[in-house]
């Protein structure tokens, strides 16, 4: 097996689940799922009808637009990073896949043994519960089936909204880091830390999930 980037970072990752990411995850409302190129029409869709409510919360908004074989192009990196390990990056769809609902994603940037997760929600489908909903299903895959020991979310401290998942889900907040982080415009910007640890996690409203999860070969793992 070709030893990927990430795994050479962090080698105790190197697991027979690990080696099985879940490809495809099943909630009680969604699907989540590694992205295909195919999805490009749809993400388009997704992002233009909510770049106004994305912009003050994500730097890529201000990239957009994207014309069309500029986001099979990213699709397709989001898709070879996946196979090689390096950040699992999930569209969040509804049960038939007919409408992209987000984007969300397991990203090894936060230390070994760790990840962490970020979400977006179209305009049209927040305060619905659906990054809860998302940010407990991927908890439950990184401890379950990744056999991680932390899992952290990231956020702005002004984006209320956001900083109510990992309050839902039992996550404690460790910290704020001021001026961390860069906006568009060059302007530092405060970051929240939350985090949740394996030996919590059994007792947190994430573990109550109800998720399905299957990997590349649509094999069940969770």
């Amino acid at each position: 097996m070709k030893v990927s980037a990430w795994q050479t970072n962090f080698p105790d990752l190197m697991t027979d689940a690990v080696s099985r990411p879940a490809y495809r995850i099943q909630t009680q409302r969604l699907i989540l799922r590694c992205w295909d190129p195919t999805d490009a029409p749809l993400l388009a869709t997704a992002i233009a009808e909510s770049l106004e409510h994305l912009k003050p919360w994500t730097p890529w908004a201000h990239n957009e637009p994207q014309d069309l074989q500029q986001r099979v192009n990213l699709l397709r990196k989001f898709r070879a990073e996946f196979d090689q390990d390096e950040h699992f990056a999930y569209g969040i769809f509804n049960q038939d896949e007919s409408l992209v609902i987000g984007g969300t994603g397991l990203i090894p940037r936060v230390g070994k043994d760790a990840i962490e997760i970020g979400y977006w929600i179209h305009v049209d489908y927040v305060n619905q519960g659906y990054a809860t909903e998302v940010s407990a299903a991927l908890t439950k895959v990184a401890f379950a089936v990744m056999g991680l020991k932390r899992v952290e979310i990231h956020c702005d401290p002004r984006n209320v909204r956001s900083m109510a998942v990992p309050k839902k889900l039992g996550f404690v907040h460790e910290a704020t880091l001021r001026q961390r982080l860069d906006d568009h415009e060059g302007q530092k910007q405060d970051q929240m830390i939350w985090s949740l640890l394996l030996d919590e996690y059994p007792n947190s409203p994430a573990a109550q999930a109800q998720v399905a999860a299957f990997d590349v070969m649509q094999q069940k793992i969770l």
